[in-house]
């Protein structure tokens, strides 16, 4: 009984948040994550870390089954260890007051483990959800400042980053991987393990699952396999300036700091999976600025030495460049556009695309003139066309992954980074985004 209080003591004063987030959640995401860095708590990498699970997104289902999570959600919460809680974040307004709640109930002990996980109880019903996204703490130096500078660029720790956020507590929606066994070219007989990657985990694309055949540590196969998601009349909400610019008025800053804001989120998670902790965390703190009306001269003198410094890191360079090449007629075929057709190039070109954008997006932030909707191009590429970008940018996947080593994996997605609320959109008729 002592053991189990100075557990729950522990909790309280410090939860540990896992977030799960379903595709069309974005804006729940990032209320969240805002709130949890203004709070200090941490966010964890796996269900036995966890004190608080926060569920980002509407609740699934109509009628008989209505209110109940998914598989993957019940999941998650059958293996988390008490004492533990769970909130819904459903209205980003609300993310600090489902916090709230999440922190009472675990000061009380309220969920146990004997209460099923697919049969939310009453508290549940009013309580809100929201996404996971932020650091794997893993590595070997973790810094908790958002804000703080690092003092050498080109010593950053990121050793190991791609071994260390690949190999570990990838959170398998199957359980563990079963291994078989084959030939190997070189007459050996190496282990073939069929491993699912999401689709929760640091820095991850929310609802996004990869089923990966190994053999010894090379992808043989993969299969992009979605989160079922309801459809959504809510527009994509990195894509809605652009959207929206076809029925109403919108100026080009405001595209721009969307623009902005949706690279640097990229920018996060592709820094977080490299291992570089406290640059996504800055990161992050920028696009932050950036959604909540920070001006043009601010943003620019934030994201200035973001720029600078990690165009300069050598250890960057040499963790990601070569992984998942697109040269861009391949891009062109696969129906690829924006930010992956223009790198025309690896991992690394895909990045400095990124940072080149949010540099001039930034600028760009106060301008009051109209959005020119000539051509509908928003973060992930071209939205009036029949394919959306994230669509061929999965498309793309298995094709990058393929015979590449296991812990290269994450990095080439982080360079793409699909967002699945674009497949979850279903728009009316006649409008510009004509895809579903």
């Amino acid at each position: 009984m002592e053991l189990r209080r100075a557990l729950v003591r522990a909790a309280v004063a410090r939860p540990g948040v896992l977030l799960a987030v379903y595709p069309g959640a974005t804006r729940q995401r990032l209320a969240v994550e805002a709130e949890l860095a203004r709070r200090g708590w941490p966010c964890v990498s796996g269900p036995t870390e966890t004190d608080l699970l926060v569920i980002a997104g509407d609740r699934e289902g109509k009628g008989e089954g209505e209110g109940r999570e998914s598989d993957w959600v019940a999941g998650l919460w059958q293996g988390i260890p008490a004492p533990k809680a769970r909130v819904w974040v459903t209205d980003p307004e609300r993310a600090a007051d489902a916090l709230d709640s999440g922190l009472a109930d675990l000061e009380r002990g309220k969920h146990e483990d004997h209460h099923a996980p697919d049969a939310p109880d009453a508290h549940d019903e009013h309580h809100e959800h929201h996404e996971h996204h932020e650091h794997h703490e893993h590595h070997e130096h973790q810094h908790d400042s958002g804000t703080a500078p690092h003092s050498d660029h080109g010593g950053h720790d990121m050793h190991g980053g791609q071994h260390g956020h690949a190999g570990h507590d990838m959170g398998l929606v199957e359980g563990l991987p079963m291994a078989d066994r084959a030939d190997d070219r070189d007459g050996l007989r190496l282990d073939v393990l069929h491993v699912p990657l999401g689709p929760v985990l640091a820095d991850w694309p929310a609802g996004l699952i990869l089923h990966l055949t190994l053999k010894g540590d090379i992808v043989q196969e993969v299969t992009v396999e979605p989160v079922t998601a309801p459809p959504s009349s809510h527009l994509p909400f990195w894509d809605e300036p652009w959207l929206r610019a076809a029925a109403e008025h919108v100026s080009r800053g405001d595209a721009a700091r969307r623009l902005c804001a949706a690279h640097l989120d990229s920018l996060g998670r592709f820094f977080g999976v490299a291992g570089w902790d406290d640059m996504a965390a800055r990161t992050r703190y920028v696009r932050d600025r950036a959604l909540a009306g920070a001006a043009a001269a601010e943003l620019t003198s934030l994201v200035r030495p973001l720029i600078r410094q990690a165009q300069r890191s050598r250890t960057l360079r040499w963790l990601t460049a070569g992984l998942g090449t697109l040269p861009a007629e391949q891009a062109h075929q696969r129906e690829v556009t924006g930010p992956a057709l223009v790198a025309d190039g690896d991992a690394y070109s895909r990045m400095l695309v990124w940072l080149e954008a949010v540099g001039r997006s930034a600028a760009a932030c106060d301008v009051a003139e109209a959005l020119d909707t000539a051509e509908v191009v928003g973060p992930r590429g071209r939205l009036d066309t029949p394919v959306p970008p994230s669509r061929a940018l999965l498309d793309s996947l298995p094709r990058l992954l393929e015979g590449t080593e296991f812990a290269c994996a994450r990095i080439i997605v982080a360079s793409l980074d699909p967002d699945l609320d674009e497949l979850t959109h279903v728009p009316a008729p006649g409008t510009v985004h004509s895809h579903g």
